[in-house]
């Protein structure tokens, strides 16, 4: 959708949009700053393509040309993040015995830093393949590795100094059952790119003697607790990893999908794990293009109410919003082509799908809103926060492009391929 550049934000917050859907066979429906299916979940099970189209090989190529590869890239660069913050450590330690410098913490401190935003970075690609392994248990292994949206800064601070400890509740202190939202990679940009060495609790428990304590005291106690924290997300992303492979490589919830249709398999049909895969990138929907643009400019409620908010932000101790969005974007284009790069041999994505069912337009529409969106992100010359307190036309822009994505995924993407939309975008009406 475009937003009319002479339209103030607050007008727009306030206008309703009704879209009526060209397709017959369902409803699109608008209120607010969204439209998608009417018809719930379930809607064009019973259909049938009516193509001779591999969907094994789809299911192949996705696997493992996009999926499996993205997964181990974020265990390696997790492993690479434990060890620049073990090393920062080091620095911070020293100094705190009078063995280091200061030029040595800060040099150390910068490739922590950078450690961080290229294991995000992966992640972020990652996150937009939420399948088996990341959603059992109410997502418990994808929240340990990432809890956003659940933040508390004050649990983070609380359990710098339980593990300084030793200790929590008279028990050992043991990070692998500690809440998500204490740990993750959201507690660890909390950890590295807030220089406010205060804690940040504000009710009755807080740590006890915290703010007493020598800065230097404070700055290394909170890295050892950042390096505990990375070795929990580098345990997180080896467990994702056997979860998806198996612990023999071949035994895992990949196997499953690539096994689909045949005999003893979790699937009846192949195009039952197809919907699968493509129940993972209505990501976009739900959280790209809600949870970290409309929520963030007030079309949904946030902390600053029903107004654009720069603390409602993803990733905002690290400036690394936009980043984030760019790299949900570039995953949804690696489904769309089969692979990581669009000129890999013989592999098979939606995009080739659509073509194949006749629909080329639908293929070429969604990947030239991608172009655009991946475009329109990286032409940002500030963070997000900054953008939505100068400039949040921009913003909304962005969202726009987002949502023209996501428009096209709910409708004739579904129709075309006959797939369900995820429970997470059927028949809302945001």
């Amino acid at each position: 959708m475009k937003y009319p550049k002479e339209l103030s934000l607050a007008l727009s917050f306030n206008k309703k949009l009704i879209s009526v859907a060209l397709a017959s066979v369902f409803l699109v429906s608008a209120c607010g700053e969204d439209s998608s299916s009417s018809s719930g979940e379930g809607f064009n099970n019973s259909q049938n393509t009516n193509t001779d189209f591999d969907q094994g090989k789809l299911i192949v190529s996705i696997v493992d040309k996009v999926i499996t590869p993205t997964y181990q890239q974020f265990s390696s660069v997790a492993s690479s993040q434990q060890q620049a913050i073990s090393n920062y450590c080091v620095q911070e330690s020293a100094l705190a015995l009078g063995t280091g410098s200061e030029t040595l913490v800060n040099d150390a401190k910068v490739l922590a830093k950078e450690s961080w935003r290229n294991a995000m970075n992966s992640w972020q690609q990652a996150d937009m393949m939420q399948l088996s392994p990341l959603l059992i248990g109410d997502g418990a292994l994808r929240n340990n590795i990432y809890s956003w949206p659940t933040q508390n800064t004050c649990g983070v601070d609380l359990d710098v100094t339980y593990f300084k400890a030793g200790s929590v509740n008279g028990q050992p202190y043991n990070i692998a059952t500690r809440t998500a939202s204490r740990k993750s990679m959201v507690a660890l940009e909390y950890l590295l790119f807030n220089d406010n060495l205060a804690h940040s609790c504000t009710g009755s428990t807080k740590p006890d003697s915290w703010d007493n304590q020598t800065e230097q005291y404070r700055k290394v106690v909170r890295c050892e607790f950042s390096s505990e924290v990375a070795s929990d997300i580098v345990n997180n992303a080896d467990e994702l990893l056997t979860a998806w492979l198996g612990s023999d490589g071949n035994g895992g919830y990949a196997a499953k999908l690539k096994s689909a249709g045949t005999v003893g398999s979790d699937f009846a049909t192949q195009h039952e794990a197809v919907n699968k895969l493509s129940d993972a990138i209505f990501y976009l929907d739900k959280y790209t293009k809600d949870g970290k643009l409309a929520k963030p400019l007030g079309l949904f409620a946030n902390e600053c109410g029903a107004q654009a908010c720069p603390e409602a932000v993803e990733s905002k101790y690290a400036n690394h919003s936009i980043k984030n969005i760019t790299n949900n974007l570039q995953a949804l284009k690696m489904f769309m082509q089969g692979s990581l790069t669009a000129d890999e041999v013989d592999a098979l994505g939606f995009s080739h799908y659509l073509i194949d069912v006749g629909d080329e337009v639908t293929a070429n529409i969604i990947n030239e809103h991608v172009e655009l969106a991946l475009a329109d992100t990286k032409n940002y010359q500030e963070s997000l926060a900054t953008t939505l307190a100068t400039d949040s036309d921009k913003a909304l822009a962005t969202h726009g492009e987002v949502k023209n994505i996501t428009d096209k995924l709910k409708s004739d993407f579904i129709t075309s391929l006959a797939l369900e939309l995820p429970k997470t975008s059927a028949g809302d009406n945001d």
